[in-house]
């Protein structure tokens, strides 16, 4: 006997999965229904906001929902079991670039992550990066470059006056502006 696809929206996680692993393919469906925004959202996180392996990666997660729902355990909460699939997946991506990183293909070494590292620290330093560089973009030249000379060259504020071609009390100047700016745009990251 069928079950119908509006009984399913009353069921618990875990019990869709049973009932998958049972052979009722519908229960997929609302599997997907609840999962598959979050979980895209999760990846496209994850990825540093690459659309399509995000996209890739989901549907390589449903299909292994499909195809191995039997290693999920009824016993425990699904939520926790697909989010740890999702992770491991990620783990396993961070570990093929990390392979591609010394090839020949301009594989991008930013996303090169070290077995040991701290995953989510490594994350997060990624996203405060590609913030901070979009709040410099942003930032007028002027600002922009003591900024860059002073925290991401290391230069004193002498030589960056020397560089500039200005006093040290207009380097000095532009470097608060700049960084009362860019805390402004990143108060995100104050507690991350």
């Amino acid at each position: 006997m069928r079950i119908s696809a509006i009984k399913y929206q009353e069921f618990s996680d875990e019990k869709l999965m049973v009932a998958l692993q049972q052979g009722e393919k519908g229960a997929f469906d609302e599997i997907y229904r609840r999962y598959a925004d979050r979980l895209y959202g999760y990846f496209f996180k994850m990825l540093w906001y690459n659309e399509i392996r995000a996209q890739d990666l989901l549907q390589d997660l449903f299909t292994k929902v499909i195809t191995k729902h039997h290693y999920y355990d009824a016993s425990r909460s699904f939520k926790t079991w697909i989010f740890s699939v999702a992770a491991n997946m990620c783990k396993n991506e961070f570990k093929r670039n990390e392979i591609r990183k010394n090839t020949k293909t301009g594989i991008d070494h930013l996303y090169y992550v070290s077995s040991d590292a701290n995953l989510e620290k490594v994350i997060h330093e990624k996203q405060f990066k590609d913030a901070l560089l979009g709040a410099l973009d942003e930032m007028d030249e002027k600002h922009r470059e003591v900024f860059m000379l002073k925290h991401m060259d290391g230069l004193s504020i002498k030589e960056i006056s020397e560089i500039m071609e200005i006093q040290e009390g207009t380097v000095k100047s532009r470097l608060f502006y700049a960084i009362k700016r860019l805390a402004n745009q990143l108060k995100v990251f104050e507690n991350v």
